[in-house]
């Protein structure tokens, strides 16, 4: 399991709850936080492959939001 981290444009928990369905159905999530106090909005996973990486990516995308692997 590997801890990775992105930044994303999520501005409030509203965001957060239009895009948390969508993460919590990723296989291989094991769990995920987003810090919004921070300046890149930091949203940190916990994962099992590299390819969950491009899931979340996806997600936040097609939840009409960004996030990029920092």
């Amino acid at each position: 399991m590997a801890t990775t981290h992105y930044k994303t444009n999520l501005k409030c928990n509203g965001c957060i709850a239009a895009v948390k369905p969508s993460l919590d159905a990723i296989e291989g999530l094991t769990a995920w936080e987003v810090d919004l106090a921070s300046p890149e909005k930091e949203l940190t996973a916990e994962i099992n492959s590299e390819e969950v990486s491009e899931k979340i990516i996806t997600a936040f995308s097609e939840a009409g939001y960004e996030a990029s692997r920092k």
